[in-house]
């Protein structure tokens, strides 16, 4: 990257642009996102682990699409273990079905339909399939009726058998990994075909009767474009984040016995002797997946936390949507220039930087990743979707939202100080930086998180072509970013009406 007039000051992404250059990537999809930096992802997307925005639906739907979620540091080990045996047993093409009986009642089934952006649940006798219930044929019923009576038993269903074939071809290496993606996609063009012919968006997945998935007409497209972040067993990804307290040697240990794909040690201020020694004593273990730690905001920084053991650094202090740290310490850095400074140090050691915040629209992960990162994480922006952990909730004016708050605010204190005194929390709460509640709102037209990886994706693939880029590393030596006006920034805003 290098700059087309030198800034003066200290910049966010909101003060920088970038300059098109000549081309030779002829379509979007040329384009590989795969991040590089040893955690297997193809898009270079991590969700933040934040209690209100990664869970076990978050981490399933990001994997299948190419992503990771860190499961945050305040859960416990036993649902840390039992999350990731979940996740690892989710199917990496079809997604995961919401399944109830026919005696259920609607109101359960309404309940559950919004952990999901498909709306809908399937009915079942033990496995075999026997219904569906979609959002609409809950309307205006009485909610304590049973699901027998407003399910419909008449509707598509897809076999699974064209794509287990491909998969057993694939596994006695009779298909290579192209050829397997390309017989995959032609099924999902064939599945994607017939559920246009239906006029439906919605159908489940059928092995032998028994229910084993289901897939969407924007799935089966999807899934020609993602590949899904698999571990070497062929299982969808995560990772989970360790605090610096406690016996976190212990506790790391367990998570790898678990079989997580990435440990990051995470706390506010990740330049301190504590994060240090908890870093040694997780590279103690010698772990064979990457060992992420943060945050920091400088070189300084990144030196300290490699020669510590990291092998990802995570750069931010004060960006986020739910975090105080700035106005109520004056301390942090405008992201844009703590991230190329960082990326800039840790390429120099072999290692790889985590953008973590500060991101709100596509370009801005577009310009982070020109800075130097390898990934960037993203926290509030995924809150306010299906798959994120909140219920969904109603506000006065109808608008649907879920419940957030920052992990170093008072009620994320409270709960990782569950297990201490009355008094000892009572004053733990009274140091909080970060917002306790906060109404994240689902975009009516992005309303689940795959719907906003499509745009975020969407971009970064458009950027990388204005640039000339085919990949992550050409995009970091390509792209040319300039130092922009609040007037040049406000220009480029699209407007929703004339003027």
């Amino acid at each position: 990257m290098r700059f087309l007039n030198q800034p003066a000051t200290d910049l966010t992404y909101s003060d920088v642009f970038l300059i098109p250059s000549r081309s030779t990537v002829t379509s979007r999809l040329d384009v590989d996102l795969s991040s590089g930096d040893g955690t297997g992802t193809t898009i270079p997307l991590v969700v933040s682990n934040m209690t209100a925005v990664s869970g076990k639906r978050m981490a399933e739907t990001v994997a299948r699409r190419g992503g990771m979620a860190i499961l945050p540091q305040d859960v416990p080990l036993d649902v840390l273990r039992s999350v990731t045996e979940w996740v690892k047993q989710r199917d990496t093409l079809y997604e995961t079905p919401l399944l109830m009986t026919a005696g259920d009642i609607v109101i359960d089934a309404v309940h559950l339909m919004s952990k999901r952006s498909h709306n809908a649940v399937v009915v079942v006798d033990g496995s075999d399939f026997v219904g569906v219930v979609r959002g609409v044929d809950c309307e205006g019923v009485d909610r304590f009726s049973s699901l027998a009576s407003v399910m419909r038993s008449n509707v598509l269903t897809l076999d699974a058998v064209p794509f287990d074939d491909i998969r057993k071809q694939a596994d006695a290496g009779d298909l290579d990994f192209a050829a397997a993606k390309d017989q995959t996609d032609a099924a999902l063009r064939s599945a994607f075909a017939v559920l246009d012919a239906a006029g439906t968006d919605y159908a489940p997945v059928l092995r032998d009767g028994e229910v084993v998935g289901v897939l969407t007409r924007t799935g089966a497209l999807r899934s020609t474009i993602y590949q899904p972040a698999l571990d070497a067993a062929g299982r969808l990804r995560l990772g989970v984040a360790v605090g610096i307290n406690g016996d976190v040697a212990a506790k790391a240990s367990a998570l790898l016995d678990f079989g997580v794909d990435a440990l990051v040690v995470d706390t506010a201020h990740g330049h301190q002797e504590k994060m240090f020694d908890a870093l040694r004593a997780v590279r103690s273990l010698s772990p064979s997946v990457p060992v992420a730690a943060g945050n920091v905001v400088s070189a300084a920084g990144v030196r300290d936390l490699v020669e510590a053991g990291a092998d990802i650094v995570k750069v931010g202090v004060g960006p986020g949507a739910m975090c105080t740290t700035r106005m109520m310490t004056a301390v942090g850095r405008p992201q844009f220039s703590a991230v190329l400074e960082c990326s800039t140090a840790a390429a120099g050691l072999g290692a790889h930087v985590w953008a973590d915040g500060g991101v709100r629209y596509p370009r801005d992960v577009a310009l982070a990743l020109a800075a130097g990162a390898s990934q960037v994480m993203i926290g509030s922006w995924f809150a306010g979707t299906y798959e994120s952990p909140g219920d969904l909730q109603v506000d006065a004016t109808g608008r649907q939202y879920k419940e957030s708050f920052g992990m170093a605010s008072a009620r994320a204190v409270q709960n990782r100080a569950s297990a201490e005194g009355a008094f000892e929390r009572a004053r733990k709460g009274l140091f909080e930086e970060g917002i306790s509640t906060s109404k994240m709102y689902l975009d009516p037209a992005r309303p689940g998180v795959e719907d906003l990886l499509d745009m975020i994706t969407a971009g970064l693939r458009s950027s990388f072509t204005y640039a000339g880029a085919s990949s992550l590393a050409e995009f970091r030596e390509r792209a040319i970013v300039g130092v922009q006006s609040a007037a040049g920034y406000e220009e480029g805003r699209p407007l929703p009406q004339s003027w």
